[in-house]
């Protein structure tokens, strides 16, 4: 067991308002209490949930704020009462780091419905302290937010696992699409979208992309190895693929039309929700009356959940696509995420860089 430290500072990047814009900024860390396994940060994942809380499009953002939720680090420390880990463990941390563990979602180990969840970053842990992600040197986490990364799995492909992964995995599993022979449809072929195909298939199924026009068909067909493409405005392509999908999981994280989507699922289907989106969506409810179809959501995955996509991912040989990119580059990368410009996930080298020297060689915003 590494000594018990008091509390540190360290540095991360941080928004410091609205504009999104990331720079090296020094915090203190709480002590590291009894059951808290401390993190030096190698890789972090970034996820289009990080624009939307560092530019404030959802209206809670509290800064500074480092943010960061697919965290993949080496315990360089744990609390006297940590079982589960010890110094030189690589471990992933992901979206949540706190809950009651008394509610119902708790105790049936889906801590993520708990409503008293704590975010890993943008949020208030229980000693009053702002929480803050892994664009930073170092964290400090509760064992029970910890998940081992498997050997055979490089931490830099783990990172995005710890969001993008188990967000598809999860609703797979909890409403039964999990066995071989399904249809599945992915629509958004961005960082939870290549998953969900690279998921899907190794799980069996046959799998269709769909996107808004015809420029990914080779990247999902030839590249991710998706069974089928089919282009939404492409009236006559979507109508002759009518009744023939068992799920939809839909990873578009912007306002979208339901209603084109809806028509292609059987009996039964369920279109499942995944992108965070801050506008009402709309539907006629014959749409599912007429096929007993649901139109659903899944919130990432559990603590459990995430241990099991990362073994699935090990044992099926699957890894995420990623470039792996500097801090300095950080604010590019967000800006190049923004508008769909990468293939399909950025992943920070955080222990390879020098997070307060990098600052001059930041682009500037």
């Amino acid at each position: 067991m590494g000594s018990l430290a008091s509390e540190r500072k360290v540095v991360g990047w941080a928004a410091r308002d609205a504009t999104g814009h990331l720079s090296p900024y020094t915090y203190t860390l709480r002590n590291t209490g009894p059951e808290d396994v401390v993190v030096k940060v190698l890789y972090c994942g970034i996820c289009h949930t990080d624009i939307h809380q560092a530019k404030n499009h959802l209206g809670a953002s509290k800064y500074p704020m480092v943010p960061g939720h697919e965290v993949v680090g080496e315990v360089v420390e744990v609390g006297p009462e940590v079982s589960k880990y010890g110094v030189g463990d690589v471990v992933g941390v992901g979206v949540i780091v706190g809950c009651c563990r008394e509610c119902s979602p708790c105790k049936a180990n889906v801590e993520q419905y708990c409503n008293k969840k704590i975010w890993s970053y943008n949020d208030v842990y229980t000693d009053g302290r702002p929480t803050q992600g892994g664009f930073a040197s170092t964290m400090v986490v509760d064992q029970k937010f910890v998940v081992k990364i498997p050997a055979g799995l490089a931490p830099e492909q783990a990172a995005p696992l710890l969001c993008a992964g188990v967000t598809v995995y999860s609703p797979l599993k909890a409403f039964g699409l999990t066995a071989p022979g399904l249809r599945g449809g992915i629509v958004g072929l961005g960082g939870v979208g290549h998953m969900g195909v690279k998921v899907a298939k190794a799980m069996g199924h046959h799998v269709t992309v769909i996107s808004s026009s015809s420029k990914k068909r080779a990247e999902a067909m030839d590249h991710l190895g998706a069974d089928a493409y089919l282009v939404s405005t492409d009236a006559a392509a979507m109508a002759a693929a009518a009744d023939s999908l068992d799920y939809i999981i839909d990873t578009v994280p912007v306002h979208h039309l339901l209603e084109p989507y809806l028509s292609l699922l059987r009996l039964d289907g369920k279109h499942v929700l995944l992108g965070v989106i801050g506008e009402p969506l709309s539907f006629v409810s014959p749409m599912v009356m007429l096929g007993r179809k649901a139109i659903t959501g899944s919130f990432i995955g559990s603590i459990d959940e995430t241990a099991e996509v990362l073994q699935f991912c090990v044992d099926k040989g699957l890894t995420s696509q990623i470039e792996v990119v500097k801090m300095g580059y950080v604010n590019e990368a967000l800006e190049r995420l923004e508008r769909n410009d990468v293939r399909y996930r950025f992943v920070v080298d955080v222990a390879g860089s020098n997070v307060e020297e990098d600052a001059a060689d930041a682009p500037s915003n």
